[in-house]
């Protein structure tokens, strides 16, 4: 009788350990599942907080840009708004509307700045005011511009451009490569110092850059005539508003009276300036 009592009690105490077990396992399954998920989410919601964070400065720095530029009025408030990009229109905006931005400086502190402006120009009759019969100053083609409607803004603006000192720019340091361009400037200089060459051509077709970003174009040059016409060339090449380098000179008195001049000379322009859009990839567990 004992001995059965003794079994029956072992029995139950094994039942009660497996029940335990089992319960333990159940709960360490849980616990895991549990763990699992909780981490899980919480890589997610870093993941999605890194996407907003980045997303934010993109936006910032766009927003920036735009304001920068004046091509928007700026936001009202710290970056634009959806809306607020759909309504943009840069043929819309006045001067007025977009002080202190790239936009505005060029037009209006570039266009009027009078060190430009005393750099001579032909006439054209695209900038001869019709009313006086002389260039427009720049006041007036802000007049114009300011009091074009929004159709007309674009074809002011190229006014602006065009005829006021702006105009300077260009022709003093272009943005791209022109050999045709720079020949012509050197045929113009020719004609004003009274010397014809029998042949023009530019150097070398290739292209250096020096330390300041500038690009050159390289050209041979030889002048063969009296020295007076000789000084003349060199020194109207001087006055150009385009910058000329000269580099292995060669002078000598010819026989004939003449002072040859020879060298290669490098003229400048430079690349467009672009915004450069970057990508950068967020992955999960914060390698960037």
């Amino acid at each position: 009788m004992a001995k059965e009592v003794a079994i029956s009690k072992r029995l139950k105490i094994t039942k009660a350990q497996q029940n335990m077990l089992f319960a333990v396992l159940i709960a360490s399954i849980v616990l895991g599942a549990a763990l699992s998920i909780s981490i899980n989410l919480i890589k997610r919601i870093s993941f999605n907080a890194d996407v907003i964070t980045e997303k934010d400065k993109a936006i910032s720095q766009y927003s920036k840009v735009i304001s920068g530029v004046g091509v928007c009025k700026k936001p009202k408030g710290s970056v634009y708004t959806e809306e607020e990009l759909k309504k943009c229109n840069p043929e819309s905006i006045t001067l007025s509307e977009i002080p202190g931005t790239l936009r505005a400086n060029i037009l209006q502190g570039l266009a009027s700045n009078p060190a430009l402006t005393s750099v001579l120009k032909e006439d054209e009759d695209s900038c001869i005011n019709s009313s006086t019969g002389k260039n427009y100053t720049y006041d007036e083609l802000n007049e114009i511009y300011q009091a074009s409607s929004e159709e007309n803004r674009a074809a002011a603006s190229d006014l602006l451009k065009a005829c006021s000192a702006l105009r300077v720019i260009p022709d003093a340091l272009p943005a791209f490569r022109n050999e045709e361009a720079l020949l012509s400037s050197l045929n113009k200089i020719f004609d004003l110092s009274g010397w014809q060459p029998e042949s023009l051509m530019p150097g070398d077709s290739g292209t250096q850059k020096n330390s300041d970003g500038l690009l050159s174009i390289g050209m041979n040059l030889s002048v063969e005539s009296d020295s007076t016409v000789t000084m003349e060339v060199l020194n109207n090449m001087e006055r150009s508003i385009r910058e000329f380098d000269f580099n292995n000179v060669n002078v000598e008195w010819a026989e004939n009276g003449y002072l040859n001049f020879s060298a290669r000379a490098s003229a400048y322009y430079v690349e467009p300036t672009t915004i450069i859009e970057t990508r950068k990839t967020i992955k999960a567990g914060g390698n960037k």
